[in-house]
């Protein structure tokens, strides 16, 4: 399973006419705090920095270097599964095993990039969140405050 890093950004986003500056300034430290660990495939859209690790790369000590950074708002750890909902469903539980150890409740959010994948946002939360809750039935929904 291939896994990728999104790296948010808070105020340099609303930057205006300087926007492209800040997101280039921050990209080159993102870099430069990562070029010890190897090399990185990164891509930049809708004000998020998609982070490729090399192969082996210790994601754990990727994130340790990237929350040091001035600007970054938001760090997710993120999967990446072909647009196909049964292959999602499928992996999820296993992926997120580690991630839901010792939580009593969870939040299914989703935001479709891609607005001809054939299921609505509502539906993939609500679908992925039964999926979820079959694999773990000690652990409860809780939309307003997940663990």
């Amino acid at each position: 399973m291939k896994e990728i890093i999104l790296v948010k950004y808070g105020e340099i986003a609303l930057k205006g006419l300087n926007k492209s500056t800040f997101e280039d300034m921050l990209q080159k430290n993102i870099k430069r705090r990562l070029k010890k660990l190897g090399t990185f495939e990164f891509y930049r859209r809708q004000s998020t920095i998609y982070i490729t690790p090399p192969e082996g790369a210790d994601i754990d000590e990727v994130i340790n270097r990237l929350q040091k950074i001035f600007g970054i708002s938001a760090i997710q750890r993120c999967a990446v599964f072909p647009k196909d909902f049964r292959v999602i469903a499928e992996n999820a539980p296993e992926y997120l095993r580690e991630a839901l150890e010792g939580a009593r409740t969870f939040k299914v959010e989703s935001k479709r990039s891609d607005k001809a994948f054939p299921m609505k946002t509502p539906e993939i939360q609500e679908e992925l969140g039964a999926v979820i809750l079959d694999a773990f039935p000690n652990i409860g929904v809780d939309v307003h405050e997940p663990d």
